[in-house]
């Protein structure tokens, strides 16, 4: 998108509660990767639109997003997967500040190896990926199974700041990261249980719906 009408929509986006202020900083302070803002919006209206009683949410790092998707959808119970011990001691503080303790159930460990406790949890209406990118793939085939019939799936950072069309870039790791994250959305644009559109909002939202 438009560097300039990026900014414009974010320029609309409402001002957000003191503790979400709180946590944006906190993250650009110690440089947590959370959603960005257009993105997340998105997120939050199609979440709106679904109205899923469950989410499961594959990346809390210090809670942000769970606390968003809570916060917009009351009624709906979230589950959410973090492995790094600081992030989600971080998360554990803001859920019980924000008074959300009850509605977000936390999975400590790593998201490939907690797959008995997500199942014990599931059906889930909506899940959404923002975890370990190099690993989306793997995310997906383990989760997509423990979706409802009428779910969805969101995958964030699906543009990798414009980075997958980069035909040259020196960094071999960003490089070896980018072509993984092309390789995750030629795979998904192809499945054949999934139709999937990617918005090219924030870092870029793939959107994937049973066929």
């Amino acid at each position: 998108m438009h560097g300039e009408i990026e900014k414009y929509i974010e320029q609309m986006i409402p001002k957000r509660s003191a503790l979400f202020q709180q946590m944006e900083e906190e993250a650009k302070e110690h440089q947590v990767p959370i959603m960005e803002s257009t993105g997340m919006e998105a997120l939050l209206q199609i979440l709106r639109i679904l109205q899923p009683a469950s989410i499961l949410e594959v990346g809390t790092a210090i809670g942000y997003s769970a606390l968003r998707m809570a916060d917009a959808l009351p009624n709906a119970t979230i589950v959410t997967i973090e492995r790094d011990e600081q992030r989600y001691l971080r998360a554990e503080s803001y859920f019980q500040q924000s008074g959300k303790q009850e509605q977000i159930h936390l999975i400590k460990g790593d998201a490939l190896e907690v797959e008995a406790e997500v199942k014990r949890l599931a059906p889930y209406h909506a899940i959404f990926i923002d975890a370990a990118k190099g690993q989306y793939k793997r995310f997906f085939e383990m989760y997509s199974s423990y979706l409802a019939e009428d779910g969805i799936i969101v995958t964030d950072n699906v543009l990798f700041k414009g980075l997958v069309c980069e035909p040259h870039i020196d960094n071999r790791r960003i490089r070896s990261l980018a072509k993984k994250i092309n390789d995750f959305n030629q795979w998904l644009m192809g499945h054949s249980q999934y139709d999937t559109v990617i918005l090219p909002v924030g870092d870029g939202v793939a959107i994937s719906k049973k066929r």
